[in-house]
């Protein structure tokens, strides 16, 4: 049976960080390290695990339950499809692929062309850079199988070089004395790193991305499914280990830019705290110097996503409206149409993001959780995993609705009112007590009606 040589298992790894590294990834542990000071060892402790743990663990539970769709169809076939579509389109053309073109366009670009040029001046520049930006990404995506040959040995060994760079200036200039814990930091840091840490959505991801390593694992010659299997949870791992090293450097980055100058929570982003260090330790320089980081990150992700969406319309939609639908005609209609969101009405589109995926997430943890136990107790008791995510399914888009109510102005007293009944609902984990009690009721209901065991 064959089996991926070192080298081979070291550039599935890079092409697995590269496509979860983007600007998000980037942003977040920096802000983390500002803001927490000399408490950034608990922060980033709590950041990493909910960060890298959960979707690393996405990723190996995916892996060996032999996909989403088989994990998902614990619940029923027709939960599956449609929990496997929402994620498709979430981390796909809706939020994610658009927002990569335009995060990295205001880190590259629009530091030269804000104080110099009309908004139409602006416009254009946008327009011009994510045509170009979205042109290549779709000639990386043309081949998913080969993604391997660019990320895994090009983009994802740039990507870190230009973070080793950025880590040893701040090892040369030094923290000096870190600063105090401020924002939401002050108290609670290793609690509210890995709810920030949660906020990166990078589980929903992990559901899926193996669907691209899997088919660069066979492209490296692997046959036999099971060694496939195993070798995406290699890569899994591999990306993990990185991810950790990654998400310490960039923490300690952002203690240092902390202490020389500080930033307003309320106001400031990783983002700031990013461009505050880079411009202070080189200049103008700097600024062009973060901004490239920016660009690799947000095109390696760009890219992994329209194969990661293109794959799964192409093998669930093969035939649309009796005609066969080419991986490529998948891959074009996504570039395009995230193209044209990216240039208009993403901010809008961004304030909605945050209730939606606040609605997927909670559904996406029980539901590795309850397969990484599942021989030693979802297999025995086939009918916790429909209570459990029916329970969680309610509490969460019960949140998304007061949420978007907010985003849009308005309110939802009532509903607000009995959400706050529910514990730990104030820091975003509402949907915990209901897990509790679907998976009591799932264990019952299994006894009762001697449910069969699930695969």
């Amino acid at each position: 049976m064959m089996q991926l040589t070192a080298r081979q298992r070291l550039l599935m790894t890079f092409t697995f960080f590269s496509m979860f590294f983007g600007a998000g990834n980037l942003i977040f542990p920096p802000f983390v390290g500002a803001q927490a000071g000399a408490a950034t060892p608990a922060a980033a402790t709590g950041f990493i695990v909910s960060a890298v743990g959960l979707p690393i663990l996405g990723v190996l539970a995916v892996t060996f339950a032999g996909g989403f769709d088989r994990l998902a169809g614990r619940v029923s076939p027709r939960f599956a499809a449609l929990m496997g579509l929402a994620i498709i389109l979430t981390i796909g053309p809706c939020f994610a692929i658009p927002r990569t073109a335009t995060t990295s366009f205001e880190m590259m670009v629009t530091p030269f062309v804000a104080d110099a040029g009309s908004s139409a001046g602006r416009t254009l520049a946008q327009l011009a850079y994510s045509l170009t930006f979205f042109a290549l990404a779709f000639v990386f995506a043309q081949h998913p199988e080969r993604l391997s040959k660019v990320l895994g040995r090009f983009m994802g060994p740039i990507l870190l070089a230009l973070i080793a760079v950025l880590f040893v200036a701040c090892l040369v200039h030094g923290v000096g004395t870190p600063a105090a814990p401020s924002g939401d930091y002050a108290v609670n840091q290793t609690a509210r790193g890995f709810l920030d840490g949660y906020q990166t959505m990078d589980l929903l991801a992990a559901l899926y991305f193996g669907i691209v390593i899997s088919a660069n694992v066979r492209a490296q010659g692997v046959a036999d499914e099971a060694q496939v299997r195993r070798e995406t949870a290699f890569a899994g791992l591999g990306t993990g280990v990185l991810l950790v090293v990654v998400y310490g450097v960039l923490s300690y980055v952002g203690v240092v830019s902390g202490a020389f100058a500080r930033i307003d929570p309320r106001t400031d982003t990783g983002a700031t705290v990013l461009t505050n260090l880079t411009s202070s330790l080189f200049g103008h320089v700097g600024t062009a110097f973060l901004g490239v980081v920016f660009v690799i990150a947000c095109l390696n992700v760009c890219t992994g996503l329209i194969c990661t969406c293109a794959t799964y319309f192409h093998e669930r939609f093969p035939i649309v409206a009796g005609r066969a639908v080419s991986y490529r005609t998948w891959q074009a209609v996504f570039t395009v149409f995230s193209f044209n969101v990216s240039n208009a009405g993403l901010s809008a589109i961004i304030k909605v993001s945050v209730p939606v995926l606040a609605a997927l997430y909670p559904i996406a943890i029980v539901l590795v959780l309850l397969s990484l136990a599942h021989r030693a107790f979802g297999a025995r008791f086939g009918r916790v995993y429909g209570w459990t995510v029916l329970l969680v399914a309610i509490s969460s888009f019960a949140t998304c609705v007061a949420s978007l109510a907010v985003v849009f102005g308005g309110s939802v007293p009532w509903l607000e009112t009995v959400l706050a009944l529910l514990p730990l609902q104030r820091y975003q984990l509402g949907w915990v007590a209901p897990a509790a009690i679907g998976v009591a009721i799932g264990v019952v209901d299994s006894l009762l009606r001697g449910s069969r065991p699930r695969a």
